[in-house]
């Protein structure tokens, strides 16, 4: 294997990292700040359970972003190389400032980005690009409504019960909802860099006249993230736990349930849905149930505009780089 193509799947492993490191407050916020379990221990838990996701789930997300953004017969190694700059950059800025922003979505549009300089906007496939971008929308309030759904079901179960029982129920049903959000987050968010890594070699000529991803690429990719979400991105877990909404067990289950929920479903349909915008919409579901004013929506609001930023602003730093390997590299 050329080292050229041996550095971006380095670099697109990099990419796996700090999308695990960035989002691992998607995984973990609920259950550490409920104090269900420590830090040290939430992060092995969810790391562990972003690994074995590739047991579970199917490679339709991989797909997506391997054939349905941008048309395979245009990417080479500059547009590869200039995609993962791109969203490792917006990870890094929006990590700094705290901000539970979208690593896929950064993925998505370093990737616009970079086929935008090259050869402009008919390299793009825009039924993938409109599913993505409808999700985009859809994830956040499919959290909220999911959460929502689950709370009012627990909150009827439960009436009868004690503070105390409800409490000490929820502690021990937070692990279990913990692991299930962790692996939807591993099978959806894994899957990404698997498919910058499939294209680059579909496009080296390595995987012959069929697009398809190696199995040794899938193991990678859940390993790298694996590792990131151990180091953890405590910045990004203080917003998300606190700061949107104060979480009880309850809430926490409910919250976690519910955006795993709308995980399982995208992944079914092969969309690269954010997990930071489906977590924040649960939490904001279930924070509202207790009252509206449970939820800190003026937090909320700043986080939708670094949403809202996302995708242009990873895919201006992608066409940067690229115009600079195209003249000057």
């Amino acid at each position: 294997m050329e080292p050229q193509l041996v550095g971006l799947i380095l670099l697109a492993l990099a990419f796996d990292f700090i999308n695990g490191f960035h989002d691992s407050a998607n995984s973990i916020a609920t259950v550490v700040s409920t104090r269900v379990l420590t830090p040290r221990t939430a992060v092995i838990w969810a790391a562990f359970f972003n690994f074995i996701a590739f047991v579970f789930f199917e490679l339709h997300v991989a797909n997506t972003i391997g054939k349905g953004i941008v048309d395979p017969k245009i990417v080479d190694n500059s547009v590869i190389a200039a995609t993962l700059i791109g969203a490792c950059a917006w990870d890094l800025l929006t990590w700094y400032w705290g901000l539970p922003t979208s690593s896929s979505h950064a993925l998505i549009g370093g990737f616009i980005g970079a086929a935008l300089v090259k050869v402009g906007t008919h390299g793009l496939v825009w039924a993938g690009i409109k599913k993505t971008v409808l999700f985009m929308i859809l994830a956040p309030f499919l959290g909220m409504l999911m959460g929502s759904i689950i709370g009012v079901a627990m909150y009827w179960l439960f009436r009868h019960s004690s503070p105390g029982k409800v409490d000490h129920i929820f502690r021990k049903g937070q692990l279990v909802s913990a692991a299930l959000y962790s692996l939807g987050h591993g099978g959806n968010d894994a899957q990404k860099t698997m498919g910058i890594i499939a294209v680059a070699l579909f496009s080296a000529g390595k995987l012959g006249d069929t697009f398809y991803v190696p199995t040794w690429v899938v193991l990678s990719c859940h390993a790298a993230m694996g590792f990131g979400t151990l180091f953890g991105g405590w910045r990004i877990v203080k917003t998300m736990g606190q700061r949107v909404a104060k979480l009880r067990p309850f809430d926490g289950f409910s919250a976690e349930t519910g955006g795993a929920a709308t995980l399982y479903l995208a992944s079914a349909l092969g969309v690269p849905v954010s997990t930071t915008h489906t977590i924040t919409g649960a939490i904001m579901g279930v924070g509202s149930l207790r009252r509206m004013s449970a939820v800190k929506w003026d937090v909320g609001g700043r986080i939708v505009w670094a949403w809202v930023m996302t995708i242009p602003a990873s895919a201006a730093i992608s066409a940067a780089f690229f115009w600079i390997f195209l003249y000057w590299v």
